[in-house]
């Protein structure tokens, strides 16, 4: 898919594969359907990527790949995410329309990102973990940054779905996954609808773990179907987090600035 932008730090183009990161490589969805010019997954493929990491994981991630060989590679991905961060953050701005601009992409979320790869490729040698599939979430880069860090730092892999209104960042990111050669397997994108994907993958019997942010309701959903499935260990980030408390001493003007960074 060929990409343009154009802004006050950066001008130019990049194209890159849209299509589901299985296996090591980039593939169409079973039923070769998109959601615009991206690939749509199934519950099919949601086999496929599970059974894939679940081979990586016995094979050559988990404990066949120390925590000095995890560290190193997720040093390079935090390099290559440097790298490229012009065109990360033009990403997020586009796709994300009702969150950021350029500038506050680049400033906030480009930058955590990079910085929360780079202090769990610290961690990598010093922690160790049992096999987690993490997936959905609704916020971009960074919030990708926040669930592979830790993952694969402690030797998991993952079966990772985005919201389909914001693949193009994560998309981008399981490009320079790939090109820091991490293991085949070890990671595994998925792009779909959350009635189907994420559906699947919140009942797959061979899924240990689920980490969802996004709504109340579907988080809800989650907990019913993880628990009658295999009882899946999951972690929730859900909404209301535009609650605050105002005392009646408070600094209006500073609640009004604290209260519209927060949101």
């Amino acid at each position: 898919m060929p990409f343009s932008a154009t802004n006050s730090r950066n001008a130019g183009k990049t194209s890159f594969n849209t299509g589901l990161y299985i296996n090591g490589k980039f593939v169409e969805g079973s039923d070769k359907n998109t959601i615009k010019k991206v690939a749509e997954a199934t519950f099919k493929d949601v086999d496929v990527a599970v059974a894939a990491a679940h081979q990586a994981f016995k094979t050559t991630w988990g404990l066949n790949m120390g925590g000095a060989g995890r560290s190193r590679l997720l040093a390079k991905l935090a390099q290559f995410m440097e790298e490229h961060q012009l065109e990360l953050t033009a990403l997020e701005a586009l796709d994300s329309d009702t969150f950021s601009s350029f500038t506050w992409a680049m400033d906030v979320d480009t930058t955590f990102a990079i910085g929360t790869i780079r202090y769990y490729a610290g961690w990598a040698d010093k922690i160790h973990g049992q096999v987690v599939e993490i997936i959905p979430w609704n916020f971009p880069k960074l919030m990708m940054s926040w669930k592979l860090g830790p993952a694969l730092a402690t030797g998991n892999c993952i079966v990772m779905k985005p919201s389909e209104s914001t693949p193009l960042p994560a998309i981008h990111m399981s490009k320079l996954i790939h090109e820091a050669r991490f293991p085949p397997r070890t990671f595994n994108f998925l792009t779909g609808y959350g009635d189907i994907v994420g559906a699947a993958i919140s009942n797959h019997m061979k899924i240990d773990k689920v980490a969802f942010t996004g709504g109340t309701l579907v988080g809800r959903k989650i907990m019913e179907v993880t628990a009658k499935s295999n009882l899946k260990d999951i972690t929730l980030e859900l909404g209301g987090k535009s609650r605050n408390i105002t005392f009646n001493d408070a600094d209006v003007d500073q609640v009004v600035s604290w209260a519209a960074h927060g949101i």
